[in-house]
């Protein structure tokens, strides 16, 4: 009983958190750890499995950021993205590494290595969080978050091998690097064949009927939890496991094949998980804020020290972390530069501005606290990790410390990036649609064409002319409406100056989702009005509601803000 209580009052924190975070000029993640900060405060525990907590949460949040990943943009950006997820962790752990005993002498090699190594993988849900409902270059998007996607098995495997030599005192290069490309590669292996047999079974029980929303979608829902735990059974990696499982539902395209029901549902049911789980990942990194202050205290305490220095170590770390991604960031691009110089290629470099945000945008996260957390307890005769509770409370220092600092400034550090880089899928998605909407009207011209040779060739009979007349009453009037929509998506139709088509579109689409949401809003209070009356029962009004939420739901879609364009556009 305890156990449900626990879980139902964690998702009425995180239902509290999404209503706070509507009216807070703070971002979700961190005001979630506030809250659970709170809520240990007031006297609340929770328990922490690291183990669970990586099955529970991470594998679906991972594998629906894999699945909504744009695989051109990834295609086209992969030397970055692997130069970041691969190498960055690499130098982190080596650089990080020699600082921290730098700065903490005492503490041996090894040990330092671990905790830089626990470090070096960003983490994608807590980036997701950061930038989410902020105007961000998409560049600088798909580069962090697939950054994020990929690097956890390159620093658990790093974490792993840094661990053991703390414990052991072995440690062997070529071993380490056979390894990680067992499990990495062996990761994304098995994602991929569990992936595609689900969808080549899915797709044959679609072609055969047996397409029931619910269904489908629990089913897919269980796929990253499947591809995780049937990963780390064999000592591969469950993370990468996930991530590739997410890209080849994608990529197989078998939810367009599904109902238009199943899909509406399934965006609903991926939303709302995504939304308590990540909710859920940091409330409970709030819970146990108390417990590593409190550690943190006593560490300082049993050392002689302040508590200050310990801060200032937990600060100085979190520098050298965000100074190490900096120079790996422009050694990243000078390599680029000199490959594009090799191929006659040319490429823009980034700014001050967007080389600092995208180093302090490499925040920590789930990953990093729960590899901390796994390390062994000292129990009975057997001897725990060296050093376990100050790598604890170092980990979580960072991890706040890195929400903090991105919280106060990525918003600064994004504002006023280029342009020509913000919200290009808006420009085309109104190309598409121009491009769509003209092959709309060619092919309503094309059989009103046809039609009409056909009335003019054939020798006219009652029932010919009846179905004639009605296909050709509905060609004409399906065409203006047609024509309509391609003038406002394209700009050669525009003959108004100083005014771009998408500018008078968006005018026009504004104008009439306002007077349809006025008509619906009538609409439902005579559909009230009827069932207080008893001329529809609650079946037929659920039915009705829907339709009229699901025109609303596009109406509301065309009443968006304008995307902002550049001069280039």
């Amino acid at each position: 009983m305890q156990s449900v209580t626990t879980i139902l009052l964690l998702l009425f924190v995180a239902a509290l958190s999404g209503l706070l975070g509507r009216v807070m000029r703070i971002s979700l993640p961190l005001l979630q750890i506030a809250l659970g900060a709170a809520c240990a405060l007031a006297g609340w525990r929770v328990g922490f499995d690291p183990d669970m907590f990586l099955l529970l949460f991470i594998p679906p949040l991972l594998y629906v950021d894999a699945y909504r990943t744009p695989m051109r943009e990834f295609r086209e950006l992969r030397g970055m993205i692997l130069m970041m997820a691969l190498g960055l962790v690499l130098f982190t752990t080596l650089g990080c590494g020699f600082f921290i005993h730098w700065l903490i002498p005492p503490l041996p090699m090894p040990v330092c290595f671990t905790l830089a190594a626990v470090l070096s993988p960003t983490d994608a849900v807590a980036v997701g969080g950061m930038i989410k409902g902020r105007r961000v270059p998409q560049r600088f998007v798909h580069i962090v978050q697939g950054e994020a996607l990929l690097n956890d098995a390159s620093g658990l495997v790093c974490f792993k091998f840094a661990a053991a030599a703390a414990l052991t005192g072995m440690f062997s290069v070529s071993q380490a690097l056979e390894d990680f490309i067992v499990i990495a590669v062996g990761g994304l292996a098995v994602g991929v064949a569990i992936a595609w047999v689900v969808t080549a079974v899915d797709r044959i029980l679609i072609r055969r009927g047996f397409d029931d929303p619910p269904t489908q979608i629990t089913l897919l829902a269980l796929l990253p939890f499947a591809v995780y735990l049937f990963a780390n059974q064999f000592g591969l990696s469950g993370i990468l496991a996930a991530v590739s499982a997410g890209v080849t539902v994608r990529l197989s395209g078998v939810l367009n094949e599904d109902q238009i029901t199943t899909r509406l549902y399934s965006g609903a049911v991926w939303s709302m998980i995504v939304f308590l789980f990540n909710a859920l990942i940091f409330i409970l990194l709030g819970l146990r804020v108390p417990d590593f202050l409190r550690d943190g205290v006593t560490l300082t305490h049993d050392a002689g020290v302040s508590p200050w220095r310990l801060a200032l170590v937990i600060t100085e770390i979190t520098g050298a972390l965000i100074a190490l991604r900096f120079v790996w960031v422009w050694l990243s691009f000078l390599a680029r530069a000199a490959t594009a110089r090799l191929r006659h290629r040319g490429i823009a470099f980034p700014s001050l501005r967007g080389t600092m945000a995208m180093a302090i945008a490499g925040v920590r996260g789930a990953i990093t606290l729960a590899a901390v957390l796994s390390l062994p307890i000292a129990m009975g005769n057997t001897a725990g990790f060296p050093h376990r509770e100050f790598l604890i409370v170092a980990a979580a220092g960072v991890i706040i410390l890195s929400l903090i600092l991105a919280n106060l400034t990525l918003p600064a550090l994004l504002t006023g990036l280029d342009s020509n880089d913000l919200d290009p899928s808006a420009v085309e998605a109104d190309r598409a649609r121009a491009a769509l909407a003209r092959r709309a009207v060619h092919e309503l011209e094309k059989q009103q064409a046809e039609l009409a040779q056909t009335l003019s060739e054939r020798e006219p009979t009652a029932t010919a002319d009846d179905a004639n007349a009605r296909r050709l009453e509905v060609l004409t009037r399906l065409l203006p409406e047609y024509r309509d929509r391609l003038s406002r998506f394209d700009d050669s139709t525009n003959d108004e100056p100083g005014q771009t088509a998408r500018e008078i579109a968006w005018k026009r689409e504004r104008l009439e989702a306002a007077i349809r949401l006025h008509v619906m809003r009538a609409e439902r209070e005579e559909l009230r009005r009827m069932l207080r009356a008893r001329q529809i029962n609650d079946e037929t009004d659920r039915l009705l509601q829907r339709e009229i939420d699901l025109a609303e739901q596009i109406l509301l879609e065309m009443a968006r803000p304008l995307p902002r364009q550049s001069a280039a556009e």
